[in-house]
């Protein structure tokens, strides 16, 4: 009877201690600190000097996920952490994205920008199979591009998507009741007639979308331009009719080589390559920083529902443009 009792406490401390190495639940103070991040070992080179690889995967966007913090956050606190540890030499942004929010990707572009400026560590972007429209905005500000030759790229451009309803509306005899403090309160109502549409509110939703585009420029020449100078003209210089390009079409790998949008083709491998040779690293292990699990998270996800998400053909989970708000996006079909 003893030894059975002392069997089965055994068995509770053994599973108590496997449960406890899984499960983290994190305190407020330090969910307000940031998401707890764990380097992980990804290929050892058998030397202390490092390359950190971020991913940005999927939709760029300031939604949290499970953990509750945005793909914003996460790079925020990764490229925070690969600039505190001094092992760390550069950076590896491994994208494979169609893009997604404006402010979600210009925060992303700022943090890498500001992360090379303070730390003096080279961020490569390496581009997957999709790296299009905010895709390429936050790659812009790296010190050298590298896409394979059949990566889908380019889509320079923002967009605004809604639906009107009004017609259907009208078959079915209903009629909206609007009042409002000026004219121009229901911009964007998805049931107004076409008549009730006034030309000055196109010309300022026009002027918001040409706005935007025009920071997509700026990001685009400023980041190509100081890669440029930084790189010493051994990478690609943006070609002198780059902007034709910049009208919302995509491009392949090989077609934005040649325009000077990637400063080389290649895959991950031909990245590594590179950002040792930027970091003046003969070589280099590979690590990555990766929240642990956490029980809080697991419980949070069975109380959400994601009615807002669609499953496209790209292969990424992509929710429905929303209404008065603007996208750096490819996202074909809508």
């Amino acid at each position: 009877m003893v030894l059975l009792v002392l069997l089965l406490l055994s068995l509770v401390g053994h599973l108590g201690h496997f449960v406890s190495s899984l499960v983290s639940i994190a305190s407020p103070a330090e969910r307000a600190a940031g998401p707890r991040l764990q380097e992980m070992l990804v290929e050892d080179a058998g030397t202390d000097d490092k390359i950190a690889v971020l991913d940005v995967d999927g939709l760029i966007s300031s939604f949290g996920d499970g953990s509750g913090y945005s793909m914003v956050d996460l790079i925020r606190h990764q490229l925070k952490r690969a600039g505190g540890d001094r092992d760390v030499k550069a950076v590896i942004l491994r994208v494979n994205s169609p893009g997604g929010e404006v402010l979600a990707s210009d925060e992303i572009y700022r943090i890498i920008d500001d992360f090379q400026v303070k730390t003096g560590k080279p961020v490569v972007a390496s581009m997957g199979s999709l790296a299009a429209s905010g895709g390429y905005y936050v790659s812009a500000p790296c010190r050298w591009i590298v896409a394979n030759e059949l990566t889908i790229t380019g889509s320079i451009g923002v967009i605004m998507h809604g639906y009107n309803y009004r017609g259907l509306m009208d078959k079915l005899g209903l009629r909206p009741e609007i009042y409002k403090s000026g004219k121009f309160k229901d911009m964007l109502s998805p049931d107004k007639a076409q008549e009730e549409i006034l030309p000055e509110e196109r010309r300022i939703l026009q002027g918001l979308i040409e706005e935007t585009f025009g920071r997509f420029k700026h990001v685009v020449a400023e980041g190509r331009r100081r890669a440029d100078k930084k790189n010493d003209g051994s990478g690609r210089k943006l070609a002198e009719n780059w902007e034709e390009y910049a009208d919302g079409r995509i491009l392949s790998g090989t077609q934005a080589w040649n325009l000077g949008f990637v400063d080389e083709l290649g895959n991950f491998k031909t990245a590594v390559d590179r950002t040792k040779r930027l970091a003046s690293l003969t070589k280099a292990s590979l690590i990555q920083y990766e929240q642990p699990f956490e029980l809080s998270n697991l419980l949070r996800l069975f109380g959400k529902t994601d009615a807002k998400s669609v499953k496209l053909d790209l292969g990424v989970e992509l929710p429905r443009l929303q209404i008065g708000h603007m996208y750096f996006l490819f996202q074909p079909g809508i």
